[in-house]
């Protein structure tokens, strides 16, 4: 089971890093970062085997947790039309997407209000 964080932080130097410390302070690895917003504050999206120790770390170094779900990771070949295979198994189960972003080890991470639908789809059932 992997979990989605996303932490609002102002989009200012030093944001990411302090992010980053308070996780990695805390021992819980990062496998994937995406971060989005061109306006004062920006929404910060981190993969995180393990949620609760996450959260915990972030809250000691006052920051906060906006939003939180489990998400489906899938581990893809590095190769032209991987991504476009994955959607189209997704597409055809009837099942809209509102998070994708790569992780590390030429992983995907998909994010949907049906994750039960999202990992047959996925074969990850």
């Amino acid at each position: 089971m992997a979990f989605d964080l996303v932490i609002e932080i102002p989009n200012q130097p030093g944001a990411l890093e302090e992010v980053a410390a308070a996780i990695s302070d805390a021992g819980v690895n990062v496998a994937a970062a995406t971060c989005t917003g061109p306006a004062e504050t920006a929404e910060l999206h981190i993969l995180v085997p393990h949620a609760e120790a996450a959260k915990h770390a972030l809250q000691i170094s006052h920051l906060a947790v906006t939003r939180e779900r489990e998400v489906v990771v899938v581990q893809a070949h590095d190769r032209p039309g991987e991504l476009a295979d994955m959607a189209r198994k997704v597409a055809h189960a009837g099942i809209n997407l509102d998070l994708v972003y790569v992780a590390t080890k030429s992983r995907v991470v998909f994010g949907s209000d049906d994750v039960e639908g999202l990992k047959k789809a996925l074969g990850q059932t």
